[in-house]
């Protein structure tokens, strides 16, 4: 069984959950909008890696270009007066953070390489690289600690790309944050350097939808 890293953000103001439009473009994807699911599930298949959607609740893998993953209104919180929290925005202002710590109403987006045996890559590393993001605000990942300091391992606000090194068979938990209601882009790419031979394999630019309603 997995065991998620469950740490809550402090000072997050909750509004009531009201229904999520999605945009006419999206009408075909699948919407994943709660529970647990690995939004960045990487593999290592027929000599490449693959990036996908892996949806905890049923079992079933995606494409990322199947997907819809919705912010619903409930995720919003002001940012803290915590000066380690300005890359979020000014205290006070809005921002939509799917969290760390599991909230059953919300997504919660993991990062997984489970499925990638130990020993295929040097080290067991993988990068897993945000080499883009478009949309109406900026977008961070970022872990916080027991006392609620943040660590900040992706944000477009400051230039991408941004790096997050995991390892086969890993699993991480993060706060994803938006920083204006609309729909997002992100793209992400995964590379590692096989042990046996020393080539670098990276993966084709998996790009992710977001829907940030409010």
């Amino acid at each position: 069984m997995r065991k998620p890293y469950r740490l809550a953000l402090p000072a997050v103001a909750v509004l009531a959950l009201t229904s999520v439009g999605l945009p006419a473009d999206a009408a075909s994807r699948v919407v994943l909008d709660q529970g647990h699911v690995d939004v960045v599930g990487v593999a290592y298949e027929n000599g490449g890696l693959d990036v996908h959607v892996h949806d905890d609740q049923t079992g079933t893998e995606y494409s990322p270009a199947e997907v819809q993953l919705v912010a619903k209104p409930g995720s919003e919180i002001a940012v803290p007066a915590d000066p380690a929290y300005r890359f979020l925005g000014a205290a006070g202002a809005r921002a939509w953070v799917l969290p760390q710590a599991q909230d059953p109403e919300l997504l919660w987006p993991g990062i997984g390489a489970e499925e990638v045996a130990s020993g295929v890559f040097t080290n067991d590393a993988l990068k897993v690289d945000v080499v883009g993001v478009s949309g109406p605000g900026d977008v961070s990942i970022f872990t916080t600690d027991a006392f609620g300091t943040p660590t900040v391992l992706v944000d477009s606000g400051n230039g991408l790309p941004d790096r997050i090194t995991t390892t086969a068979g890993d699993h991480l938990h993060a706060n994803w944050a938006f920083e204006a209601p609309g729909t997002y882009q992100l793209k992400v790419r995964v590379t590692g350097t096989l042990a046996a031979t020393g080539k670098r394999v990276t993966s084709a630019i998996a790009t992710y939808c977001f829907k940030v309603a409010q």
